[in-house]
């Protein structure tokens, strides 16, 4: 294959992935998001992903080769020099190699469960790309069977929620909804539903969560809307010693997820 060069920062190129960086609304748009790394890249292509264009900067990159890199599939390789990878690089340590691919339908029809008992971790209206980050990296910790994301706030295909879930974007199945559509989707699959709130709450280690479950976590500010505990199987609560009445987010969340995989036999 013939390898593109770009040495220009001018390049219509360069500052396409520029504004795909930048803007949500040219990543909707475009349907086409940037991500940086070995690591990273290696994960999308494994989640299914499909990679438009490669850049890499040989003074930066080093051990694999592109053809590794890109498993044979990629429809445009480019060399890029040092200051043209600086200016488009989010980041000064993703080893001079960046892709540009294809997003992902996250409908909820397209969510498949490959067994009877799906765990499945929610979230509602969750803004902070940190969060969002380490909630993705909790459930690849866990092996989960599904994220949803109802009401979304955040793009996910922006560059800060990539980073902080280390590429645990791609090895998630997603869905996205709003919170009717959710409920409706959960009590479809026959997939209880347990909601982390502070009212008529029930202990989580006194929950049975080896069946089909769905775990289901509000915004810190002001947890769950009241449609979600209208719909609730069973709320439950984290008990605390200290004098506040909540815990970041992805921390709640994990203590309830590896509590169902711990009753699960994991």
């Amino acid at each position: 294959m013939e390898v593109k060069l770009i040495s220009s920062t001018q390049n219509s190129l360069v500052k396409r992935i520029l504004q795909l960086k930048e803007k949500s609304r040219e990543r909707k748009k475009s349907g086409l998001f940037i991500v940086e790394g070995q690591r990273e890249i290696a994960l999308a292509l494994k989640g299914g992903y499909t990679m438009q264009s490669l850049l890499f900067c040989p003074e930066i990159l080093n051990n694999p080769s592109i053809d590794t890199l890109t498993k044979g599939a990629c429809p445009e390789i480019i060399e890029i020099s040092e200051n043209v990878y600086a200016k488009i690089a989010h980041r000064g340590t993703t080893e001079g190699v960046i892709a540009l691919m294809s997003v992902k339908d996250h409908a909820l029809q397209n969510i498949t469960f490959t067994n009877n008992t799906p765990l499945v971790l929610v979230a509602e209206a969750p803004e902070k790309p940190g969060n969002i980050g380490a909630l993705l990296r909790t459930a690849d910790a866990a092996a989960v069977d599904a994220v949803l994301i109802a009401n979304p706030k955040s793009d996910l295909y922006g560059p800060n929620i990539i980073r902080s879930s280390v590429g645990c974007l791609f090895t998630n199945q997603i869905g996205m909804g709003t919170t009717d559509e959710i409920i409706t989707f959960l009590q479809t699959n026959q997939i209880k539903i347990y909601c982390a709130a502070l009212t008529a709450s029930k202990n989580y280690v006194d929950c049975d969560f080896t069946g089909a479950s769905a775990l289901v976590m509000g915004t810190e500010a002001t947890g769950l809307t009241d449609t979600w505990l209208q719909n609730s199987d069973q709320n439950i609560i984290i008990p605390m010693q200290g004098e506040i009445d909540s815990m970041n987010v992805s921390v709640s969340a994990a203590i309830l997820i590896f509590e169902a995989k711990r009753q699960r036999g994991f």
